[in-house]
């Protein structure tokens, strides 16, 4: 198969879809692979290296998206891309689509089949191509709430592990996650006061035994969410619905309460936030102020370190990718259930339920197209 992988283009995202040693592994099994020029230089990986790798190298987005029968980005496509799709062609990448309607109606517009990493579970249920990206943003959000939370940046002056005789910050995070449970590492590390909540007993019990009676762990209702945000120095949303719209649990009410200066980290804002105030922003212009309280809801999040981000993102792709392009997509989703689940869009027809839902579009039926 001819594989495709152009450049990044989203706002300060310098991730890419393949390393040159997964270039390396597809041409190893016979496959050919494209790659835009320029590609991997936010990573460290210059043309030369996916020369030596196998790949062609070429000058344009253009021509990696007329050539390759499979596209393998990072994130979703950019409006200047959707143009380039084609009928039948494979794109592999996160999508978020339960937040975009505009970007649902142009996929499906192009005919393409779009699997999407963060709707390929495994067996036990996970999300194994989220997973790694969770992670990083997880971590990241205590490091960046902490920056914020500098009197210099805007935020109240709380240093997150205080100092002997004075209190540490209170640090509040939503859902206990991969995202959630990252955040709590970090925030712990820092020697803030932390507090999770989440609505799984059996996730809250795992917590406990995993980080000791340190960690504060809280059932989520809607008192305990209003109790702890309003009293935080530094929020963290990491909810996740697999492939749904993240739920509001934060009020706008809530977020007036809370202390002038705090800070709120919406890492759930790629499935559209948890929290009423949270709205997209970028990197070149990552944060605002609302209701006293400054918002970072940054939606490629790990975008910010993209050598980390994409090496872990290819150890957890890799496997898939060489799935599709050895079966191509209708055989691997026959063989593979779990990779099945990451059909979003078929030939220009929804086929993920929870998308259809939020997006209030039209359902097909996934099975008509592995039949």
């Amino acid at each position: 198969m001819l594989v495709g992988v152009p450049k990044e283009i989203k706002t300060h995202e310098y991730r890419v879809g393949l390393v040159p040693s997964s270039v390396r592994e597809l041409v190893h099994h016979g496959h050919r692979v494209l790659v835009e020029s320029g590609a991997g230089e936010g990573v460290g990986c210059d043309d030369a290296a996916y020369r030596a790798a196998g790949a062609e190298v070429v000058a344009t987005a253009e021509e990696v998206y007329g050539r390759a029968e499979l596209i393998v980005k990072v994130k979703e496509p950019q409006p200047q891309e959707w143009k380039l799709l084609r009928a039948g062609q494979v794109l592999f990448t996160y999508l978020h689509l339960a937040a975009d309607k505009k970007l649902t109606e142009a996929l499906l517009a192009t005919g393409c089949v779009a699997i999407a990493y963060e709707t390929v579970t495994d067996r036990r249920g996970r999300l194994p191509l989220l997973a790694p990206m969770s992670e990083v943003a997880g971590r990241m959000s205590v490091q960046v709430g902490a920056h914020y939370l500098e009197k210099m940046q805007g935020g109240a002056g709380i240093l997150l592990g205080g100092v002997p005789g004075v209190h540490a910050a209170k640090v509040v995070v939503l859902g206990g996650g991969v995202a959630g449970t990252n955040a709590i590492r970090m925030a712990m590390g820092l020697e803030a006061q932390v507090y999770v909540i989440e609505r799984s007993l059996d996730r809250l019990y795992e917590l406990d035994l995993q980080f000791g009676p340190m960690l504060n762990t809280e059932y989520a209702t809607v008192d305990a969410i209003e109790r702890h945000v309003t009293t935080a120095d530094l929020v963290i949303g990491a909810v996740l619905i697999p492939g749904s719209a993240a739920p509001k649990l934060i009020t706008r009410a809530m977020v007036r309460g809370m202390r002038k200066g705090s800070v709120l980290v919406d890492i759930s804002i790629d499935q559209g936030g948890c929290c009423e105030t949270s709205r997209p922003t970028t990197h070149a212009d990552p944060v605002y102020i609302e209701e006293g309280v400054i918002h970072y809801c940054v939606t490629n999040m790990p975008g910010a370190v993209p050598r980390t981000s994409t090496f872990a993102l290819n150890n957890a792709t890799l496997p898939f990718v060489l799935a599709l392009a050895e079966k191509g997509w209708k055989r691997a989703c026959q063989d593979d259930p779990h990779l099945a689940d990451g059909l979003n869009l078929i030939h220009g027809h929804l086929v993920y339920e929870a998308v259809a839902r939020d997006l209030g579009l039209p359902l097909s039926p996934r099975d008509r197209f592995l039949a």
